[in-house]
């Protein structure tokens, strides 16, 4: 057919002038036009379009300036990064990796699994991209897979035959085990949920242990003393040069009939400064009429279990009826005892008294203010819940108070596990001791500042309660307790809280979800890794509503923490070498001037000294005491990183499978690994908290 060709009028202006024209041609092929009038495109163009364009150039500019904006940001932020990571890996003299204990095997394992998953991520990523490059890529959820007909070279044959082999043999693994995984994580969920629920029924029920009456009170004036119980105080410690003095100065101020309490300081340092540093404030305390004592064991076996044994070997403890512990970096109110040690009274079933912790320190950085929000959560939530309904939880280990009687019939201090609180507390309550938890009674204290420290804690906080649960898994199935308590320290108290929550932590946001990257057929749904970890984390925060701007990096940080809790897991379980380590968390001991002087006051109304106050003023008195504090303050060391190469390795593989969600279009998948691999990489690099000195 022949071509159609439009003329146009180009002697017109305005408006359609001229007769119509019928053009005839000899050859046939061509066919007949008639021409109307002015094609529209040589017509005057007018003032307003004009100006439009003049608009439009000016948005096309101002796009184009946020653009380089944005890009000039991502440029800077990836720049400090690589600074940091230059200087960290190049320039830090004090850079350590994280495992001296490679020597020792130590997560050796773990590591290499990982390595493997990033090597196999990488390779697989590069065969997609060349896929995706020459148009052979197939994406969910319609996987069409071509003829051998249409197959041309050997690479489109083996990605092909890949794919086969990605549908028949790699998904169904994968999709069988993120269901478990899906599975457990929904009923830790619930039961997140149900806890929360209790929380709020209690706080709308107003319920709470409370003390009837005054239970000090005698009409006897001169023995009225007699009324206080015999109390003894510990307080284990171990080279903790930052924290003795707050503390031991803390408990000495306790508000209690003298004649009735008898402090006992477990110095466990095997650096004899600090040893000496101890030995002169007990004496200094001492000299001010405390009934105070230091003790210091040569063989120091056991930990802090052994150190707590040894201590209540002794001949005079039999006297007294309670004690109470305190570790070094806690600082008790002076109404502490009146506040917990009346609760036992009338109540002989009663073994233990629990106070909550809170933190001096939990707005120092990012890593305190992340686990403040888990610690409020575990004490108001979970503790409180479970002392309210089953009058049962893990002991803490420190700011509590227990009946010696209830002790010594649960078999005492055990060095079997590092988690000898915990243990203490399960073989109390299967003897059938009762705990109540009080959650208005604070007793001040301090977190981690140092991702290393914290580290270490966590690691030792979920080995131990592994490690315990192989041991007394027979003594609850023989034990006499209900089955309903069985029951419930079997599956919830051991299995659900300790074992499957770093399990499906690890496994399905670290280890599942970047793989299905690779293999779209076992994709996860959005509501697993979005909306329901979202809603668990609004859970959590919770008990403490101002920490509700660090939502975002206390999910993110969460399931960074999952490797190293996941780690600890498995060594404990499997009664592996790094579970029986025991590592004195770090504790910065920060006090500030003010503290001081509150300090000061407090001791100076409660304690009088006629050798202290005589010939000298309030301000000479803080001010000896702020120069003494300065003087044994230790001199500052270089601080300096470590390098995590688990953590790193991860990100590169979340890093990795961020990328290849990039050819799928996957936006809310794409995010979620970006941060999460961004998360891992600061970790990693020592980046987030305090650097250890």
């Amino acid at each position: 057919m022949a071509p159609r060709l439009d003329f146009s009028n180009w002697w017109t202006k305005d408006t359609q002038k001229g007769t119509p024209v019928v053009v005839k041609m000899d050859n046939p092929t061509f066919s007949v036009v008639e021409i109307n009038g002015a094609d529209a495109a040589f017509r005057p163009v007018e003032k307003s379009r004009g100006k439009n364009a003049k608009q439009a150039t000016w948005v096309l500019l101002l796009r184009a300036h946020r653009a380089v904006g944005c890009v000039a940001w991502l440029a800077t932020v990836l720049w400090a990064l690589l600074r940091a990571i230059k200087k960290r890996l190049i320039h830090g003299q004090g850079v350590a990796v994280e495992s001296e204990s490679d020597k020792l095997e130590k997560g050796k394992l773990l590591f290499r699994v990982i390595r493997v998953f990033l090597v196999t991520s990488l390779a697989v990523l590069a065969f997609e991209v060349v896929a995706y490059l020459q148009g052979w890529h197939f994406g969910n959820p319609t996987l069409h897979i071509p003829r051998t007909s249409d197959l041309e070279g050997l690479l489109h044959l083996a990605y092909v035959s890949w794919l086969t082999f990605r549908a028949e043999y790699i998904a169904p693994p994968i999709q069988a085990l993120s269901k478990f995984c899906v599975v457990l994580f929904l009923i830790q969920s619930v039961d997140r949920i149900l806890l929360c629920l209790g929380c709020f029924w209690i706080k709308y029920r107003k319920v709470k242990p409370n003390i009837v009456g005054d239970p000090f009170k005698s009409d006897d004036v001169e023995g009225s003393a007699s009324n206080y119980p015999m109390v003894l105080v510990q307080i284990p410690m171990c080279n903790e040069r930052e924290v003795y003095e707050q503390s031991i100065s803390a408990v000495c101020q306790i508000d209690w009939p003298r004649d009735r309490l008898l402090i006992q300081v477990l110095d466990d340092s095997d650096d004899e400064s600090i040893q000496w540093l101890i030995k002169t404030e007990v004496s200094k305390w001492n000299q001010k009429g405390i009934n105070i004592i230091y003790r210091h064991r040569l063989v120091r076996t056991g930990y802090k279990a052994g150190n707590l044994k040894s201590a209540m070997s002794c001949d005079y403890v039999k006297d007294y009826e309670f004690v109470a512990i305190f570790d070094a970096d806690f600082q008790p109110n002076p109404d502490f005892l009146k506040q917990t040690v009346p609760h036992f009274k009338d109540s002989p079933e009663l073994g233990l008294v629990q106070a909550r912790w809170s933190f001096v320190n939990k707005d120092e950085n990012l890593l305190t203010r992340l686990q403040n929000i888990n610690l409020c959560f575990h004490f108001e939530v979970e503790q409180q819940v479970n002392g309210i309904f089953l009058n049962f939880f893990g002991f803490n280990g420190t700011a509590g108070v227990w009946r010696i009687k209830a002790l010594e019939e649960s078999g005492g201090w055990l060095e079997r596990t590092t988690v000898e609180d915990m243990d203490i507390a399960v073989r109390a309550h299967l003897n059938g001791w009762k705990f109540i938890f009080l959650n208005d009674v604070k007793v001040p204290c301090e977190v981690p500042e140092s991702y290393e420290a914290y580290r270490k804690q966590q690691h030792r906080w979920h080995s131990g309660p592994m490690q315990l649960f192989r041991l007394c898994l027979p003594a609850i199935v023989r034990s006499k307790v209900s089955a309903w308590k069985k029951a419930n320290l079997i599956l919830l108290f051991f299995l659900l809280r300790k074992l499957i929550l770093p399990f499906y932590s690890f496994t399905l946001f670290c280890i599942i979800l970047p793989l299905t990257m690779f293999v779209p057929e076992a994709e996860l749904p959005l509501w697993v890794i979005c909306y329901v970890p979202v809603f668990m984390s609004l859970l959590n925060i919770l008990p403490a509503p101002k920490s509700f701007p660090f939502i975002v990096p206390y999910l993110l940080f969460e399931n960074t923490m999952s490797v190293t809790k996941f780690n600890a897991m498995v060594s404990g379980l499997f009664q592996l070498g790094s579970s029986y380590e025991w590592v004195v968390t770090k504790k910065a001991g920060r006090s500030s001037e003010s503290d001081l002087l509150a300090a000061a006051e407090r001791e100076a109304k409660s304690i009088e000294h006629p050798k202290i106050h005589r010939g000298a003023s309030d301000s000479d008195l803080i001010e000896n005491q702020l120069k003494e504090h300065k003087e044994e303050s230790p001199a500052k060391v270089k601080k300096s990183n470590k390098i995590y190469k688990k953590e790193l390795t991860l990100a590169f593989l979340l890093l990795t499978a961020s990328v290849r969600s990039l050819l799928s279009a996957q936006g809310v998948h794409f995010y979620f690994l970006l941060f999460q691999g961004v998360t891992f990489l600061l970790v990693g690099l020592d980046l987030i908290g305090e650097q250890m000195s």
